[in-house]
């Protein structure tokens, strides 16, 4: 009989497999310098999926349980959040996911190869309401520039969150970098929430703004960092 888990109603994706096939999934040792040697972290090339801010694993969890075909790689700068999440990691057998405790802007600027992400997933970055804080927003120019450098060529980058005036920030910038569309609805793969807060945000009935960027063909890193060099001296952002 499968053991499933369930957070507030909602399974947890995979199933708890028998402790002889249980995996370790936390990344602990990071380089002091130079990128992540991910072909020796996974024991093979395959396409890369990078979750930022990954909170307890949900949505790399699912993913990584439905597309085995790939290699997925969730952080998040809370190592208690890192240490339940990789738990379940463990005990689903994912030998195709890492967890790592690293914030979101490192990990895109200094440990992940250029070109080596096929998507990278932002659900619900902190909005910092106050106006003295909004300098600590991690979607900003430079940040989507380094996202720019990580991802392959034609790589995308979804994104969403529960507060409208950061949406409107977010959707204005992701737009001058990606090819990039608003989602209307909730994502076919988990239409209950792929993540924690989504699944609390939508029974509270808070809107949820989606959406999703492919990388076009004529952009690179540094066409990329003079955009961001040309916004960042606006202000927009």
């Amino acid at each position: 009989m499968p053991r499933i888990e369930r957070e507030m109603g909602v399974p947890i994706p995979g199933e708890i497999l028998p402790q002889e096939k249980w995996v370790q999934t936390a990344l602990k040792k990071l380089p002091t310098s130079g990128y992540l040697p991910l072909e020796e972290i996974f024991g093979r090339s395959a396409p890369l999926i990078v979750d930022l801010g990954c909170g307890n694993g949900r949505f790399s969890l699912g993913s990584a349980w439905s597309r085995k075909e790939m290699d997925h790689l969730a952080a998040d700068i809370l190592p208690v959040v890192i240490r339940y999440a990789t738990r379940r990691g463990n005990q689903r057998g994912l030998s195709n996911l890492r967890f790592l405790v690293s914030d979101a802007y490192r990990l895109v600027r200094e440990l992940l190869p250029p070109g080596s992400a096929s998507e990278i997933h932002c659900y619900h970055p902190q909005p910092h309401d106050d106006p003295r804080a909004r300098s600590h927003r991690l979607i900003t120019p430079l940040f989507l520039a380094h996202c720019i450098r990580a991802l392959k060529p034609g790589g995308a980058f979804f994104v969403q969150t529960d507060h409208a005036g950061y949406w409107s920030v977010i959707r204005e910038l992701a737009g001058r970098f990606f090819l990039f569309n608003e989602r209307i609805g909730r994502w076919n793969d988990s239409p209950k929430g792929r993540t924690r807060r989504e699944i609390h945000s939508l029974k509270k009935g808070l809107p949820i703004y989606r959406g999703h960027g492919v990388v076009p063909p004529d952009m690179d890193w540094v066409k990329a960092r003079e955009i961001a060099g040309k916004l960042d001296s606006t202000g927009l952002g």
